[in-house]
């Protein structure tokens, strides 16, 4: 495995960190200190992912216009460094939203030419591996955030604001991994005969095959609304303050162990198959989350959804990958992530008005009708592309 793609995994593990210590508090933090409601909780979520799915299409295309990708993961990452003392500063829901939305533009602008970065570094047969590894490196980070925050917890009385300033300094050493590790690729020319920084003529380059790839990803996200759900369900059951953050713990934990081999998997066998699988644990995850208003059902509901994690991401980053012209890779994610984006928005959107207007189980049940749709989709496109490995 090319050593760019072991360092970016390891400022991934940093960086993630940082986030998900935040992560793991923030929805309580919101709800609990600063008064927010749930559709407020919803909204943030919502807003944050779009800022970062539009951000990455500009970003994804301007590597691949300007045949550079490193500056923009500096400023990506960087961006987002610098917003983690914002948090535990927070005393309104204005600051933190509007430190939620810098945090995500940061990486917005850091997540497709990441992502290219990646695929311009390895070769087609072990593209898949390399997704896995990365997102699997990236994943042991956002297991370890929110097992940190639960031992400061602890050691700070639930003092979640002090709990939020130890999210600083992972941030800012995974950006001087990132300087130091991670070498710009050797060999890449900049397409600037398209006109910057989108153009009908790349646009046109983008075949019927990645279209496919794109819906299925964006209805995939629809059904998957942001993970803070998860943390408020269960503080609804009952779970106590301290201990909150074990259920990110657990998702994380279940996300990381099975992205690696199925990115070696999906190099050796159908990725179609193996995303089929994914789709189907997330319908039962959002089933156990609705019936089972237990701390048992939350965590194996939590598990579950790592479970599908796991086993979807980097296999979606790799269609992505194989659907896409080599000079217009960070343009393929960009939008890619711009469409999943603006689902994103629509889902926590939805997930907050469904549990303020009819409580948690609604909001699951309509998530894992969504999964449904999504499943259905996959034949879909298996028939029009039969070519999909």
């Amino acid at each position: 495995m090319p050593r760019t793609v072991w360092a970016l995994g390891f400022v991934s593990l940093l960086m993630d960190t940082s986030s998900e210590l935040i992560h793991a508090l923030l929805p309580v933090f919101l709800v609990t200190t600063l008064g927010a409601s749930m559709l407020a909780v919803g909204i943030i979520e919502g807003v944050a992912e779009a800022a970062t799915a539009i951000v990455k299409v500009f970003s994804g295309v301007i590597s691949d216009w300007i045949g550079k990708r490193k500056p923009l993961l500096v400023l990506g990452y960087g961006l987002a460094a610098l917003t983690k003392p914002l948090f535990p500063l927070a005393a309104t829901v204005s600051l933190v939203l509007t430190a939620r939305l810098l945090d995500r533009i940061g990486k917005g602008i850091r997540g497709a030419p990441r992502d290219a970065l990646v695929a311009d570094v390895t070769a087609p047969s072990q593209r898949g591996a390399a997704f896995g590894l990365r997102q699997s490196l990236d994943t042991i980070g956002a297991f370890l955030g929110p097992l940190l925050a639960i031992a400061l917890m602890f050691w700070f009385a639930d003092d979640i604001r002090s709990v939020l300033w130890f999210a600083v300094l992972p941030a800012f050493l995974a950006v001087a991994l990132l300087v130091i590790a991670v070498p710009e690729p050797e060999g890449m020319t900049a397409a600037k005969e398209h006109r910057f920084p989108i153009s009908r003529a790349a646009l046109r380059k983008l075949s019927a095959r990645y279209c496919w790839v794109v819906v299925v990803g964006a209805v995939l996200t629809l059904a998957r609304f942001s993970e803070a759900f998860l943390i408020l369900r269960a503080q609804d059951v009952g779970l106590s303050l301290a201990w909150i953050p074990m259920v990110l713990v657990t998702m994380s934990a279940v996300y990381a162990l099975p992205a690696y081999p199925a990115g070696v998997f999906s190099d050796r066998m159908s990725r179609l198959l193996l995303l089929t699988m994914g789709v189907a644990v997330l319908i039962g995850a959002d089933l156990i989350l609705a019936w089972l208003p237990s701390l048992s059902g939350v965590f194996l509901g939590a598990a579950l959804w790592g479970l599908h994690m796991g086993l979807t991401q980097g296999l979606l980053s790799a269609l992505v990958a194989d659907a896409a012209p080599v000079e217009l890779r960070g343009t393929a994610f960009g939008v890619f992530s711009l469409l999943c984006g603006a689902m994103m928005v629509v889902a926590s959107g939805l997930a907050g008005y469904l549990w303020d207007g009819f409580g948690a189980p609604v909001t699951f049940l309509t998530g894992a009708t969504f999964t449904a749709f999504a499943l259905a989709a996959l034949p879909l496109l298996r028939e029009r592309h039969p070519q999909i490995p």
